[in-house]
């Protein structure tokens, strides 16, 4: 494969990718109607052209006959004189008249068979573009269709990237973080409400125990006079405790004589 031949595919490659991309469904549809009425318009004019032509064969059919007929009674008439001569020279007329119409009749039977076709393709055109008109309005409506949900599709794709969800996204998180933190605030307090709580239960018991105390010792004197007759005495705990004192009393005369 040549230089020359890569480059030209190339070249009709990347041109047919870009037509591709250009092409717009609703107007190529609307150009595709444009040119088949452009043809329909063209094939009625060759239609209308043909009939003139043949309309003008025939008339030219009708004449040659005519003066066939004509100079056929003329030779007639010439034999009916005796002039054999003038009525020779009539046939030869008629001759060349008969001749013409012979193929002006052959050249009608060409032309009426071209128009019966350039009447049925007309007819044909007409059917496919009023069909082609139908299948514009539904393909167009297709097409918008289609198109309307593509942008959809590419407006909720864009969404998650957009400045504007981040914001929203931003403004989502800053509420539940303030949800969050009144949330801890509202569990410390009630945290510091139950250790209140807890430390006047707390109190309470110490203040219980130091009552019972309380009443212990007030009440001890009357428990000492109940002790059981195995204890030793007040009396002799004071008799036990005279040597400590005596000691006390030499410490005092040292301390005088000095």
């Amino acid at each position: 494969m040549g230089l020359f031949d890569r480059i030209s595919r190339v070249v009709r490659a990347n041109l047919n990718d870009m037509v591709s991309k250009a092409e717009d469904p609703e107007k190529v549809l609307e150009q595709s109607i444009i040119d088949m009425q452009e043809d329909l318009i063209q094939l009625r004019q060759a239609v209308a052209q043909a009939i003139a032509s043949q309309k003008r064969t025939e008339q030219q059919f009708n004449q040659n006959q005519s003066q066939a007929n004509s100079w056929q009674q003329r030779a007639q008439l010439a034999m009916q004189k005796g002039d054999e001569n003038l009525a020779r020279e009539a046939l030869v007329r008629k001759k060349s008249y008969v001749e013409t119409a012979n193929t002006l009749q052959a050249q009608l039977n060409g032309q009426s068979t071209q128009v019966d076709q350039l009447k049925r393709s007309l007819i044909a055109l007409e059917g496919k573009i009023s069909e082609a008109k139908t299948k514009k309005n539904m393909l167009k409506a297709r097409a918008q269709a289609a198109k309307a949900q593509e942008q959809l599709q590419s407006a909720v794709n864009n969404i998650g990237t957009s400045s504007a969800m981040a914001a929203f996204e931003r403004m989502e998180e800053k509420v539940l973080n303030a949800e969050a933190r009144a949330q801890a605030a509202g569990d410390l307090a009630g945290a510091d409400l139950e250790n209140q709580f807890a430390q006047l239960e707390s109190s309470s018991g110490v203040d219980d125990e130091l009552a019972a105390l309380r009443m212990q010792i007030n009440g001890a004197p009357e428990a000492q006079t109940a002790l059981p007759a195995s204890e030793t005495p007040i009396a002799d705990a004071e008799t036990a405790a005279t040597p400590v004192d005596a000691e006390l009393d030499e410490l005092k005369r040292q301390l005088d004589g000095l």
